[in-house]
């Protein structure tokens, strides 16, 4: 009896095959997926993906691609399977040491931005909870003039984030390991404070998508209780680092808008404001230093 014929793979079929697989574990936007990881494997553009659709794959490249579908069933982040994430324009390095850079967080940078025109060529910034850099580096790179340090308790979350600095070409970044404000040096004085520190109620951490729940860093994500533990921490500790006139602002956690512009208030932050992130949720908490 004759052997039946080994089926050729092209890119096409394994896109289709790739795509069937994810929907059917119920993976969000699998064509997508199937998509991006075909062509990071190859490296070429997705356009190239549907016009090369029937190009054989090598053995080689075949192997390496249901190495990769294989991860993503078990939904390792395409950010962790790629390396890499875009944000504001930028491509990061990332890994599960960091939390993955998000579009929501731009809104931050947008905030830091407007609010510090008064001071674009000097200045000064402290980012907590740097992760990845990706708001500190955004900020060097945007106003290549200004001081930035970032900080974060992670030396291994650093090491990342100073790759991208590195990789990037911000120089004007320092970073420094330790909790929020306690490795800064005496007398240190910033224009803004950011921060995109751990936000999600530590009850909510079961019902996030496996993608997050089971490969982003737990300490990144959990925020104690109500979400707000580190939160309260930052708008405790900002103003004795923010010169005069000087803002802190606060990424948060959908539906944390309220409370977090109250804990501000009963702070004594002056001109109060809740940002929107390009969703329409009410993303970055920011106020002014309060006097005295």
């Amino acid at each position: 009896m004759q052997a039946e014929p080994q089926k050729t793979w092209t890119i096409g079929s394994l896109v289709k095959w790739a795509t069937d697989d994810f929907r059917t574990r119920g993976i969000e936007n699998p064509r997508l997926d199937a998509e991006v990881l075909v062509a990071f494997a190859l490296g070429i553009d997705r356009t190239r993906v549907i016009i090369e659709s029937l190009r054989p794959l090598e053995p080689a490249e075949l192997a390496l691609l249901r190495d990769l579908v294989k991860r993503r069933r078990s939904r390792e982040p395409i950010a962790y399977l790629r390396g890499e994430r875009e944000f504001y324009g930028r491509t990061f390095h990332v890994d599960p040491r960091v939390l993955i850079p998000r579009p929501d967080t731009e809104a931050l940078v947008d905030v830091a931005l407007a609010r510090t025109t008064h001071v674009s060529l000097s200045m000064r910034q402290l980012d907590l909870c740097t992760g990845s850099g990706c708001v500190a580096i955004t900020m060097a790179r945007q106003r290549p003039t200004a001081k930035v340090v970032a900080t974060d308790v992670s030396d291994d979350a650093l090491a990342v984030a100073r790759d991208n600095a590195y990789r990037l070409g911000a120089y004007n970044v320092a970073f420094l390991e330790g909790d929020l404000f306690e490795s800064l040096p005496s007398g240190s004085r910033f224009d803004i404070v950011t921060a995109n520190p751990p936000y999600i109620p530590t009850a909510e951490i079961e019902e996030l998508m496996p993608d997050v729940r089971d490969f982003e860093p737990r300490g990144a994500l959990d925020g104690g209780v109500d979400g707000l533990d580190l939160v309260r921490k930052i708008i405790d500790g900002a103003p004795r680092f923010l010169v005069p006139g000087g803002v802190l602002a606060i990424e948060i956690g959908a539906g944390e808008g309220a409370a977090t512009r109250t804990l501000f208030e009963e702070r004594g932050y002056g001109e109060v404001s809740v940002d929107r992130d390009y969703g329409k949720i009410e993303r970055v908490v920011s106020g002014i230093r309060p006097r005295g």
